[in-house]
């Protein structure tokens, strides 16, 4: 963060500097730039002084400390695209909250995020400022078109935090402030972890039988192009971006393996990046899924031989290119509510759901935490857990069953 810079002042000619001659003397959050160097709680301002002389404080407190926070929220509402822009690390959420021309996902992307912007910013330079902010988004803190004002999520509340504690922490890297408000949580008090996971909606998956159903279903009847990307996910658990990424290069039929080196951007799905975790996996995939995505092939290259080229996208369009990950979505909600009209064992799950299938599965079948995780590609032990914990009970009394065999009794 040590790279940071300020914002450039604004000129001298510019609406908000201070040419006397035509506007006399500027008003108090109007200064001249010199004033940067004055912000509230820095050595050498006024409000540091007053903090020294209680006298000074006090006959200060109802115009002073309110100017001084207006120029505050002047200085993050400028600082905070410079540090977008050198500090976009820890931008959790910046790049959403761009807008589309500017590669920030679209239209969509845009809804998204909107209830989420850490630009809402009302008094950020206490820590009880932040702490009612926090508080008026989990009241009616929603955005977006489809819940304005309506409760914004622990989850969201908490990524809002993350990236205003960078934010701030910047501010203090550059000289700007002493302590960051954020992190005086017996005030703030952000969403805790286990606030944002009680949230979180229990996790839909078929049972073996009911997955056998569809992807029967919808290879004999439905007879879907799509059935070896619903079948590899499946199969693999491998998320969907990284399923729309695979180029016929990651697959290894000698040793029957699939390298996962890349997933596709969701901000901007004509693009690549690196997996979700920042790391390349590679994982075993069985014969049935190898002959499936052979006979693939051959159709993919009666179409065009270039789309069945060693670099070519495996589940790309006919043009070669990558498809959208939200498109693919649509599509397999599509075909789930044509499935569940048709079996009355189906429920709907979403495609991600396919993922957590295969991960419940494997744990009820007793394989080790520890390989799930590597498998799925999740970054600790830790997350798989948390995840799949309603599979806990099973494992627990597949234990002691296995425990009581052992022994015999």
């Amino acid at each position: 963060m040590g790279g940071l810079h300020r914002p450039h002042p604004p000129p001298r000619n510019h609406p908000r500097g201070h040419d006397r001659s035509k506007q006399g003397r500027p008003r108090e959050d109007q200064r001249a730039p010199e004033d940067h160097r004055r912000l509230p709680g820095t050595p050498g301002s006024r409000a540091g002084t007053r903090a020294r002389d209680p006298g000074a404080r006090r006959a200060g407190r109802s115009g002073g400390a309110r100017v001084q926070r207006r120029r505050l929220h002047r200085e993050l509402w400028e600082y905070s695209p410079a540090w977008q822009d050198h500090g976009e690390e820890h931008a959790v959420m910046t790049r959403k909250q761009q807008p589309a021309e500017q590669g920030g996902g679209g239209e969509k992307q845009q809804r998204r995020s909107r209830s989420r912007q850490p630009g809402s910013i009302q008094a950020y330079d206490t820590d009880t400022g932040i702490a009612r902010h926090y508080r008026d988004l989990e009241d009616h803190g929603r955005n977006d078109e489809y819940g304005k004002g309506q409760p914004l999520s622990a989850n969201s509340v908490h990524k809002v935090h993350v990236v205003l504690g960078a934010i701030l922490d910047a501010t203090i890297d550059d000289g700007h402030l002493t302590v960051n408000p954020a992190k005086k949580k017996r005030t703030v008090k952000p969403p805790k972890s286990s606030d944002v996971r009680a949230q979180k909606p229990e996790i839909a998956t078929w049972t073996a039988e009911q997955l056998q159903t569809f992807l029967t279903w919808n290879r004999d009847t439905l007879e879907d192009e799509l059935f070896p990307l619903w079948r590899l996910i499946a199969y693999t658990g491998m998320r969907r971006s990284e399923a729309l990424a695979l180029r016929w290069s990651d697959i290894n039929t000698k040793t029957m393996r699939v390298s996962i080196r890349r997933a596709v951007d969701t901000d901007d799905w004509t693009k690549t990046k690196t997996t979700k975790t920042g790391q390349a996996r590679v994982i075993d995939i069985d014969a049935e899924t190898l002959k499936v995505l052979a006979s693939y092939k051959v159709a993919r290259a009666e179409v065009s031989f270039e789309l069945a080229k060693a670099d070519a996208y495996i589940f790309g369009d006919d043009d070669g290119k990558l498809r959208s990950p939200d498109a693919m979505t649509s599509r397999w909600d599509r075909r789930l509510k044509w499935a569940t009209e048709k079996f009355d064992s189906l429920h709907r799950v979403t495609i991600k759901g396919l993922r957590h299938t295969h991960a419940t599965l494997l744990l009820e079948l007793g394989e080790h935490p520890k390989v799930v995780q590597e498998w799925l590609g999740h970054s600790t032990i830790t997350t798989t857990m948390n995840i799949y914990s309603h599979v806990t009970p099973t494992m627990q009394r597949s234990a002691v069953d296995r425990f009581a065999a052992h022994l015999g009794s």
